[in-house]
């Protein structure tokens, strides 16, 4: 019995030195999840007293400045990249047609492996943007297509030249997501204004391209066009580090004080301050969902703008390659090509189509190209008053008259006049489509939305090149009707759109 005791006291007292032993422990662990549910709650609940801001408040509070012309700038600079390598297009298809001898349907091909490459990197872009930020996407895009499109100049055949000229295009697709991180810098009242007037840097860019080939093709040949037209890339890379993250994308990720430091820097470069108190936004972790697109609030809105942007790239490089289709060919007041002009323009006992542009063909070019910014004022007007659902019902209506209006007989003066305000109308109406675009989806599904738009109009640039360089060749007005009935149509659907957005705030969610 005494033995039996003896061992009970020595296993009570080994027991209470365990425990003694342990409860530091314990005590510690309770103590940091203690304080890990107070800093969890300190970040849900505002105590009283505690003032907020979003950063749509933040942006409207700091207006416009400093910041946002250095933002128009150079995202605009961007723009005249992105113009040269599309409108390179139709500068370099007579050049390759001669040299590599091809048929009708190779060189539209050209046209349709860009847009092909804009397509399938249209959604990727998009969804990356939305996943892990704008910037990124936008410089790294941005850098692969001045790679691809210097290696084009050394490509050695027509199917190497094909391919990197999909490559290229696969790079257009991430640099356009700059038009998503500029509308989410600019306030609600100044859009309608702004955004219009990036049409001016798509024109320089234009413009650009054609002096190059006015000037270096005659002399020094395509490749070196190119060449040189990479040139303003490289200067551009450097300007992009004053460009910062989107603040709307860096709060829906849970990076709150990189979005507070990044309105802090706009605001001291727009000598203002920001709102009292701090940023507060919810966490958004459905970034990049597709399945918003086709949520019930934006289901139908998302399937008219795929098809409006479809219509959009469509009439647009419609007219852009048919102007040069027309005038390389001779086309003018002409319903039946071969049988009026007995043109040469299929490959026939070796012999190629081989006319290359004159001095007065990149003239009307250029003046055509003047039509981009030409009606700028008219279309800020029109997105003031009208609104951006109505703007686009009446341009794609004119368009649809201007582009039945090409079948009429009339002098080289009037036709020059006549694309000129054909530019003027498509050009007007796809920024009108960026815009709405940008303003009716979410923050979080915002860049995404944008991609599968844009991918979806690359079908109609797909398209294009083989009714307008293709089929012209067979007859003008069989390939006139689809552009003018794709625009009609096109504007029924804009009518339908169930969501304005003029003078709205941007969403940050669904």
């Amino acid at each position: 019995m005494e033995e039996s005791m003896k061992t009970e006291l020595v296993n009570a007292i080994h027991l209470q030195d365990v425990e003694l032993d342990d409860s530091p422990r314990h005590y510690s662990h309770q103590v940091v999840t203690a304080v890990d549910k107070v800093e969890s709650t300190t970040q849900e609940v505002d105590f009283p007293g505690d003032k907020t801001f979003t950063v749509e408040e933040a942006v409207e509070t700091i207006g416009f400045g400093r910041f946002h012309i250095m933002l128009f700038i150079i995202m605009g600079s961007a723009n005249i990249v992105e113009a040269m390598e599309i409108m390179l297009l139709a500068v370099v298809s007579p050049e390759i047609r001669c040299e590599w001898h091809l048929e009708d349907w190779q060189v539209a091909l050209v046209s349709t492996m860009v847009f092909l490459g804009f397509m399938v990197c249209g959604v990727l872009s998009g969804y990356v943007a939305d996943k892990y930020g704008r910037w990124k996407v936008v410089f790294g895009a941005f850098v692969w297509s001045a790679y691809f499109s210097l290696l084009t100049s050394f490509a050695p055949s027509y199917n190497w030249f094909i391919f990197l000229r999909s490559m290229v295009g696969c790079g257009v697709a991430g640099v356009s997501q700059g038009f998503v991180l500029k509308t989410e810098f600019i306030p609600a009242k100044y859009r309608s204004y702004l955004l219009p007037l990036a049409s001016i840097f798509w024109m320089l860019g234009s413009m650009l391209i054609i002096i190059l080939g006015m000037t270096v093709v005659p002399t020094m040949g395509w490749r070196w066009m190119i060449r040189l037209s990479v040139t303003p890339s490289i200067f551009l890379l450097f300007l992009f580090k004053f460009i910062p993250e989107s603040a709307r994308y860096n709060v829906s990720a849970g990076k709150v004080q990189a979005a507070t430091e990044t309105l802090q820097y706009i605001a001291k470069m727009n000598n203002v301050s920001l709102p009292p108190g701090r940023l507060k936004e919810t966490v958004e972790d459905d970034r990049g969902d597709w399945h918003i697109l086709l949520s019930p609030t934006f289901r139908r809105t998302t399937l008219l703008l795929w098809y409006t942007w479809f219509v959009a790239s469509f009439s647009y490089y419609g007219s852009v390659l048919s102007s040069s289709e027309l005038l390389e060919k001779n086309l003018l007041c002409v319903l039946d090509a071969d049988a009026e002009h007995q043109i040469k323009h299929r490959l026939e006992d070796t012999r190629c189509y081989c006319i290359p542009f004159g001095m007065s063909d990149y003239q009307t070019l250029l003046i055509s190209c003047l039509g981009e910014v030409a009606l700028i004022p008219l279309n800020i007007c029109m997105l003031n008053v009208l609104g951006r659902k109505m703007a686009m019902v009446v341009l794609m209506l004119v368009a649809t008259i201007f582009f039945m209006l090409l079948l009429v007989c009339t002098t080289m003066f009037g036709f020059t006049v006549l694309f000129f305000l054909l530019r003027s109308v498509v050009s007007m109406n796809f920024t009108v489509v960026y815009i709405y675009t940008a303003e009716v989806y979410p923050t979080i599904a915002r860049s995404l939305g944008m991609g599968f738009c844009t991918s979806f109009s690359r079908i109609g640039g797909m398209i294009a090149p083989f009714v307008s360089q293709v089929l012209m060749s067979e007859s003008v007005m069989v390939a006139m009707l689809p552009f003018s009935l794709a625009c009609l149509l096109c504007s029924i659907c804009v009518f339908l759109l169930p969501i304005e957005t003029k003078g709205r705030a941007l969403l940050q969610n669904s």
